[in-house]
């Protein structure tokens, strides 16, 4: 196994920087999303949660690489950034009025009770950081002149669009070329890919990536279905996830 090598903490503005898209949470407490009619609000996502968990838990800098709409919903989940405590390097896209062409994310989550686990549904369509392209970000002026100890991004943003696997390749690139750290979490979420090629697309696209690849995290559906790999006893019809 190759070895890694972090930077030194003094030659890095940030311990950790997250690729990933940060969307309005709604949380119905203990009822249910068809029936609830009051909401508590949080910001969340499978990457900035990361960097939000270093830097509340552990007390390290981190910042989330994102896009936001810039409307009044853009703004409240980067209030809820900065409560949170991560330093951001947004993209803010142009509000058309109505989010007929760019929008927020948005996920709705059922808490989970004993056996039965947590239920989501997400709508985050043709959102701001799903129509970032490569060329559109300075991974330069991040890794290079300000300097990150580590890089961590996944699954859920390398299947938001056609053109997130290409960012978060030329993340890694950058990362890797600047002698930072490169995690990735699979996280295999069937919904996401289910209506740009499935399975067969995640494995294209997580197989591609895996190469600039320190750590990669996930469980054994995670590593069957992104990467193809046959481990006894999974069942990725009964593992859930969505």
């Amino acid at each position: 196994m190759a070895e890694f090598k972090i930077k030194d903490k003094s030659t890095c503005r940030w311990d950790l920087v997250s690729l990933g898209e940060v969307m309005l949470r709604l949380d119905p407490g203990e009822g249910r999303i068809h029936t609830a009619r009051t909401f508590q609000l949080w910001e969340g996502g499978g990457e900035y949660n990361v960097a939000r968990g270093m830097k509340r838990c552990f007390g390290l800098e981190t910042a989330i690489v994102t896009a936001l709409v810039d409307n009044p919903v853009g703004r409240l989940v980067q209030d809820l950034i900065y409560q949170g405590g991560v330093e951001q390097i947004i993209r803010w896209a142009k509000d058309d009025g109505v989010g007929r062409t760019v929008r927020n994310g948005l996920n709705f989550t059922e808490r989970g009770f004993g056996v039965r686990a947590a239920v989501g549904c997400s709508d985050r369509g043709h959102t701001a950081i799903a129509q970032v392209k490569p060329g559109e970000i300075d991974w330069d002026e991040i890794f290079g002149k300000k300097g990150a100890r580590w890089l961590h991004t996944g699954g859920i943003f390398a299947a938001l669009s056609e053109t997130t696997p290409s960012v978060a390749k030329e993340a890694m690139q950058a990362a890797k070329k600047h002698g930072t750290v490169v995690s990735y979490d699979l996280n295999y979420r069937p919904s996401l890919w289910k209506s740009i090629g499935g399975q067969a697309r995640a494995q294209e696209v997580n197989k591609d990536l895996a190469q600039y690849v320190d750590v990669m995290l996930g469980n054994e559906e995670d590593f069957t279905a992104c990467l193809g790999f046959n481990v006894e006893g999974v069942d990725l019809e009964k593992s859930g996830g969505h």
